[in-house]
């Protein structure tokens, strides 16, 4: 076991250093690049250098495609994201998009896959995306739970005028903060069904809700609900249902009042907190100018920003479906929603944990698309965790190994029973301590 406990070390530091590498933690401009250069770029070296670990222990690096139209989809939206340097109205700024969407896809590809490798080659192995995702949010809250006590200033963001304040600062976007919160809770949740860890594991969760109330991010609030709503049908004990229905019940009322109705009470609500207008605009007055194939991989208009008289000005729509809209017009958003149904139809193949463990990724990630940078929009972790829930419905064991590859696992796993045709077992006469 000494292998496999390393190796689930090894994951969460580099899937810990991979997410923060999305945060901006620095001021000033040119720390930042290279905090996040030097993380992300590493990480993804340093994922490969893991896919290569495991296949040097006894583990064949070859595997099947399944759910096909889901990634080979995705592929074709970055190929047109290439393809629309063409017309981009800022090659440049495309380019840099593109490259590091492209990056974040090798880092997905790479990860996912030694999980997949973990799961085939080492029978028994405990390491689950589910528990590294959860372990991964939960160390990042607690240096915004440790800031909000040593440097507030530096923590928080304060919004409407100055009359309130929102957890998240200039490291990072509040309902952007808030999404992560909720997928980490919908990750953590697995690990009550374990009654050894439900103590430490609630303690997580109890951590990630108060980052997440402190963000004062609606969108995530809902996603949670939604998460909480899904679990819930699976416990069997009806004592610990119905108290966590209670404790809902108990804290909603706080959650409508700090959350739902801020400043612009219903109102603001109604209108997106402003972003209905501005979308108005860019459908009305922006989109006709170039309405097949958008300005360009990440672009919006013909100059850095868009404006209009009747909304505010910004260089990002805050709708992930409208920023491909924009970006590459209605080819591109016909592509990527047909890529979204084939993937929701993928989640929906998988066996009953796997799929439930899948939407409680998709659901906070999808539902801060439709107010933030999402899966198709400017570089951001949502768009990491998006290409992973890809690649985990995509890779797929493979079991029809060659000669060289069954000569290969004969030699370095003596312990594991190779039938052609089949997965590979523990040997019981030879089963070696990993």
């Amino acid at each position: 076991m000494v292998f496999l406990n390393r190796m689930r070390w090894l994951l969460l530091i580099v899937l810990f250093l991979m997410v923060a590498g999305f945060f901006t933690w620095s001021e000033n401009v040119g720390i930042t690049r290279v905090i996040k250069v030097v993380s992300r770029l590493g990480m993804t070296g340093a994922a490969f250098y893991l896919h290569q670990m495991i296949v040097k222990r006894g583990a064949v690096s070859s595997f099947r495609w399944k759910n096909v139209f889901s990634p080979f989809l995705y592929f074709a939206y970055i190929a047109l994201g290439f393809v629309s340097f063409l017309w981009s109205t800022d090659v440049g700024y495309s380019l840099l998009q593109w490259i590091m969407d492209i990056e974040s896809l090798l880092f997905a590809f790479y990860f996912m896959k030694c999980l997949m490798l973990l799961d085939t080659y080492f029978p028994g192995n405990t390491i689950k995306f589910s528990n590294l995702m959860g372990n991964t949010v939960f160390m990042l809250m607690l240096i915004f739970v440790a800031g909000m006590l040593v440097a507030p200033d530096a923590f928080f963001r304060l919004v409407e005028g100055g009359e309130d304040r929102r957890l998240g600062g200039y490291i990072m976007n509040p309902n952007e903060l808030g999404m992560i919160c909720g997928l980490g809770i919908s990750c953590l949740i697995f690990d009550l069904y374990k009654p050894r860890f439900r103590f430490f594991t609630s303690l997580k969760i109890l951590t990630l809700l108060i980052v997440l109330i402190e963000t004062k991010s609606r969108s995530s609030l809902v996603g949670l609900l939604i998460i909480v709503y899904f679990h819930l049908r699976k416990f069997d004990l009806k004592i610990v249902k119905y108290s966590i229905y209670a404790v809902i019940l108990a804290v909603l009322p706080v959650g409508i009042s700090t959350l739902i109705m801020r400043k612009g009470g219903i109102d603001d609500v109604l209108s997106m907190t402003g972003r209905m207008p501005f979308w108005k605009a860019l459908i009305t007055e922006g989109l006709p100018r170039e309405p097949l194939f958008g300005f360009g991989f990440m672009r919006i208009n013909y100059t850095d920003t868009f404006s209009s008289v009747h909304s505010y000005t910004a260089h990002m729509t805050h709708n992930t479906f409208i920023q491909v809209l924009m970006n590459l017009g209605f080819v591109g958003l016909t592509l990527a929603l047909i890529q979204l149904v084939c993937t929701f139809r993928g989640f929906l193949k998988e066996p009953e944990q796997k799929k439930l463990m899948m939407l409680g990724i998709i659901i906070p990630v999808l539902i801060n698309s439709f107010t933030e940078f999402g899966i198709f929009g400017e570089t951001n972790y949502g768009i990491l965790f998006y290409q992973m829930l890809i690649f985990s419905i995509s890779l797929d064991k493979n079991y029809r190994f060659i000669p060289s590859e069954i000569s290969f696992l004969k030699r370095k796993r003596p312990d594991l029973s190779i039938v052609p045709g089949r997965l590979p077992e523990l040997a019981p006469a030879n089963a070696v301590n990993l």
